[in-house]
């Protein structure tokens, strides 16, 4: 007699602490969000530019669903006017370590990994890569006076 293999979901044991959020998975010409589960309890993902109107969509389409939390990771410079533009809108973002979600299993595609994104985060599991200031940005990127 042959036994049933049970089969889990992935994210099956983690306990959310924190429902309304969202994870990024960034891209050189489109970003893939993940935001909390839609009423039927699937995922709730969508895609967007990388434009500055884009950009805007995507802020928009998140403060439409109540997110404030947001993760994504430190892909290249992908992430920084995303960032900037969603800590100027008053979202808090985390902006979680490359090496470290690479080495998360199981993620194959864009739509996926911004689904771990999210569900990691939502389960606070995912810390902070340092981000200086926003003064400090600013100091660090003005053109040198020696140049």
């Amino acid at each position: 007699m042959k036994k049933k293999s049970k089969k889990k979901r992935a994210n099956a044991g983690l306990k959310v602490i924190e429902p309304n959020v969202a994870g990024i998975d960034l891209g050189s010409v489109e970003h893939w969000v993940c935001g909390p589960d839609r009423k039927d309890g699937l995922p709730d993902v969508q895609t967007f530019g990388t434009t500055t109107p884009e950009l805007d969509k995507l802020a928009d389409w998140l403060e439409a669903r109540k997110v404030k939390p947001v993760a994504m990771e430190s892909t290249g410079v992908y992430w920084i006017p995303i960032y900037e533009l969603l800590e100027s809108r008053g979202f808090e973002v985390l902006l979680a370590n490359a090496q470290i979600l690479s080495r998360v299993p199981g993620r194959k595609s864009d739509m996926l990994d911004c689904q771990w994104i999210q569900r990691l985060h939502s389960c606070g599991l995912l810390g902070g890569s340092f981000r200086p200031h926003e003064s400090i940005c600013r100091w660090r990127t003005r053109p040198s006076a020696t140049g």
